[in-house]
């Protein structure tokens, strides 16, 4: 926690300060102080795709982006000046504290959206190319991993929303980067809020009230909403679109002397650069509202637009290099209407179309696709916000705030022209982007007539409109964090852990849907899902494919297929069948055990026969089958076998309810936790000795499990992919009947607590697995092959002599 939590931040924040120093200094000054950093920011953006753009420079985005920050503190008059007030850094603390709030809480460096979108996967595998090789991935293997990277990086889409993430991983040696992603984008939306406490400053002289303004404006509630699924697009399009607004005016100030206009432009040219960099064509659909907006509504000096115009639009055809060499490409990739971005009736992960009153940032409903139960209070709240952001506007148009009208009008302009034009799943994209724009004006206007214009009942009535607002945004994020959906860490680092001791020693399988694991984590072993992006087909017995999010017992496959891969990387569980003979487990973890066959593949069996089904990992074999399997073999040869034990298996939707647990209502096997509750039931178990406790599905609150009321494990906030399984922990237990009870408990102030009435998860079975030893395969000669007649078994092979 404390390498991504504090480290990161203070690395990339000295980085952000030095190139922020040096950008100033370039232009002669003129940034002002609350700027500095978010501008900072932008130029690593800038620099290191400049230096990504190639393979052959790649590797050189760090060191450069380390020299212009040394550079910077090295020849400004004023090494501080990158320093916020402190109201302004109080703010931004607020807003990083807010979005980190979900795994801050949870004690574990993680990242949240796990199980609800795959998008942070490929991220990460795209950060971890850029800065490898930059978009030349000829060289890697076959593997999830590259099919990720051959579906997004040759289109030319736009990585400069990533490269901080990579920055900060280049600079802390060790640590991954998807342990870096929750923190990364969480200061950025600290660097919003400190551009947002400049483009309110003509309007608010009080640092505080600036300061209040923008903490409640850069926590707007689609923007967290999105966040909370890993939108670091998002939230990096909404601080690089506020920093554009905040620096335009700046450029034709009437204080700034003409022969020094061309130089004035080189900010404004960074963060024009770096939005494109983020979002490719995009970015120009964003700014271009908003600068002219804001050169419009700004006091122009006429010189100093005639000389720094031609310089700003140079400066960025500079600077945007990397992207625009590829622009073309990921225009022609999106601009069909059958595309993501473009087509009518692509939802993505939405329900339905966002309604456009999530523009307003205000949406008190925990999963921001269901709609508030406060529907009135809601409609109310956003109908004054329309009319002070309204009001705002007019006020920013009255006394010249070229800022906060261009923020504002321009942004509100670009958005609805991407809705008009977009996708669903881009239109609910664009308008988290935007969502802080009509908050900033409405918040802004009534901390000026709080502080700045009226007094007696007006201003009361304007700190009370004020705490409402603040109180509906507040409420939205209290609810979207009791939904948030944390990756479970210990799970993650086991796949990071098998990952590294892979690494070289591919290809690599998992028949679990797990993006994060092939995607990234596994790369270096060649990772391919069974059901993901790959390179490889890898058919079940039927010839058949996985379809995609499914997943499947290691028996279940070709053997020929499975043949190609030389490791495995499987999830533990009461259910879970044994690999074939050629492979030796070399790991054994909580949730995944590692498995690997000589590097030279061993001689195949001639056949063989799988035995396991549903919720037992073996069976009887008939004993015509067996006798098959012998003649396979031959005179000489032998049969191979694993013995296995069958599991006690309590279909929870069964038991004895009570409280807010529920029968699942298709499955008997689970149950619904909707509130806290519990369910007792009896099981019997054959024979006395050690057994292993599973649970299957997932648990947002915390869940115990208890046998003959001795807790036997208790587990909090574990979520899963299809068919995961948890472990409660090892029992003795005596022969024959035992009362399970197993209770629910969603309260308390850990994330994700409170998210079952937008995307119920469930729980069950329960499994109680006898202890068995290591599963090692025991031989048997052909023409002993009866011996195995009545013996329960995992699978049995047949060897030729």
């Amino acid at each position: 926690m404390f390498a991504s939590w504090v480290l990161l931040p203070v690395v990339l924040l000295a980085l952000s300060a030095g190139c922020g120093l040096a950008i100033t200094r370039a232009a002669g000054g003129g940034v002002p102080r609350p700027l500095v950093l978010p501008l900072g920011f932008a130029g690593t953006v800038v620099l290191a795709g400049l230096a990504t753009a190639s393979a052959a420079t790649a590797g050189l985005a760090a060191p450069l982006v380390l020299a212009v920050a040394v550079t910077g503190f090295l020849v400004a008059p004023d090494r501080l000046a990158w320093v916020p007030d402190r109201w302004a850094a109080l703010a931004a603390l607020g807003v990083y504290l807010v979005f980190g709030a979900p795994v801050l809480a949870s004690g574990s460096a993680s990242f949240t959206g796990y199980i609800q979108l795959d998008d942070i996967a490929t991220w990460l595998a795209m950060t971890d190319q850029v800065f490898a090789n930059g978009r030349d991935f000829s060289e890697l293997g076959p593997s999830s991993h590259r099919r990720t990277l051959g579906e997004y990086l040759p289109g030319g889409y736009p990585v400069g929303a990533f490269l901080p993430l990579g920055l900060g991983s280049e600079f802390l040696l060790g640590r991954d980067i998807i342990w870096l992603f929750a923190p990364t984008m969480a200061l950025t939306s600290a660097l919003l809020a400190l551009t947002l406490t400049s483009i309110v400053t003509p309007l608010l002289a009080s640092p505080l009230a600036r300061a209040a303004v923008a903490f409640v404006a850069a926590q707007s509630g689609l923007l967290v909403a999105y966040a909370e699924w890993g939108a670091i697009k998002e939230v990096t399009a909404a601080l690089l679109v506020a920093l554009t607004a905040a620096l335009a005016p700046t450029l034709v100030q009437r204080e700034v002397p003409a022969r020094n206009a061309a130089r004035r432009a080189l900010p404004l040219a960074v963060a024009i650069a770096a939005t494109v960099a983020a979002l490719s064509f995009g970015g120009g659909v964003w700014v271009a509202p908003v600068v002219v907006i804001a050169l419009l509504g700004a006091r122009a000096h006429p010189r100093a637009l005639l000389v720094s115009a031609p310089a700003l639009a140079v400066g960025v055809l500079v600077l945007s290099i990397p992207s625009l060499v590829l622009i073309d490409n990921f225009y022609f990739a999106v601009k069909g209407s059958g595309s993501v971005l473009r087509a009518p009736t692509e939802l993505g992960n939405l329900r339905a179309p966002l309604p456009f009153e999530h523009l307003l940032g205000i949406w008190p409903a925990g999963d921001f696709r269901s709609t508030p139960k406060q529907a009135a209070l809601t409609n109310f709240l956003l109908t004054v916000l329309v009319i002070v952001g309204a009001a705002g506007l007019a006020v920013a148009l009255q006394r010249r705030a070229g800022a906060l009208l261009a923020y504002t009008a321009g942004g509100v302009l670009a958005c609805a022209f991407l809705v008009s034009r977009g996708s669903p799943w881009v239109d609910a994209k664009a308008m988290a982007t935007a969502s802080p724009m009509v908050l900033t004006a409405g918040l802004a206007l009534l901390g000026w007539i709080a502080t700045e214009r009226y007094r007696g009942a007006a201003r009361a009535l304007a700190v009370v409109a004020f705490a409402a607002l603040a109180t509906g945004v507040l409420w939205s994020n209290v609810l979207g964090y009791a939904n948030s959906y944390v990756a479970p860490a210990g799970q993650i680092a086991e796949l990071e852990a098998a990952g590294d001791r892979l690494a070289g020693q591919g290809p690599t399988l998992m028949t679990e849907y797990e993006p994060y694991g092939v995607r990234h984590l596994l790369r270096k072993a060649d990772g391919e899902g069974a059901s993901e992006l790959r390179d490889r087909l890898i058919p079940l017995r039927d010839g058949s494919q996985l379809p995609k999010s499914a997943s499947a017992d290691i028996t279940a496959f070709d053997p020929a297929a499975l043949r190609e891969y030389r490791s495995l990387v499987l999830r533990t569980g009461p259910f879970t069948s044994r690999p074939p003979s050629a492979y030796a487990r070399i790991e054994a973890g909580t949730s995944y055990d590692v498995w690997q066959r000589p590097a030279a593949p061993p001689e195949q069996p001639v056949s063989d026969l799988p035995l396991g089904v549903g919720g037992d990992p073996g069976a009887v074999p008939d004993c015509s089958a067996v006798r098959r399997l012998a003649q396979d073999a031959g005179p000489g040869g032998r049969l191979v076998a694993v013995a296995r034990e069958t599991p006690v298996v309590l279909p929870l939707g069964t038991a004895a309810l009570s409280g807010g647990l529920e029968p699942h209502p298709g499955d008997p096997r689970f149950v619904v936790p909707k509130d806290d509750g519990s369910l007792t039931a009896d099981v019997s178990v054959p024979s006395r000795g050690d057994y292993a406790v599973w649970l299957g599905g997932s648990t947002r609150g915390r869940t115990t499990v208890r046998i003959d009321g001795r807790e036997t494990g208790s587990v909090r906030g574990r979520l899963n992919n299809q068919e995961g399984t948890m472990r409660f922990g090892l029992i003795r237990l005596p022969a024959g009947a035992h009362r399970v009870e197993i209770t629910y408990s969603d309260g308390g102030p850990a994330p994700g607590q409170r998210g079952q009435d937008s995307q119920p998860l469930v729980l069950g079975p329960l499994a109680l697995a006898p202890r068995e030893a290591p599963l090692e395969p025991f031989s048997v000669r052909a023409a002993d092959a009866g011996s195995l007649c009545g013996r329960h078994l995992d699978w049995i092979e047949a060897h030729a002599g």
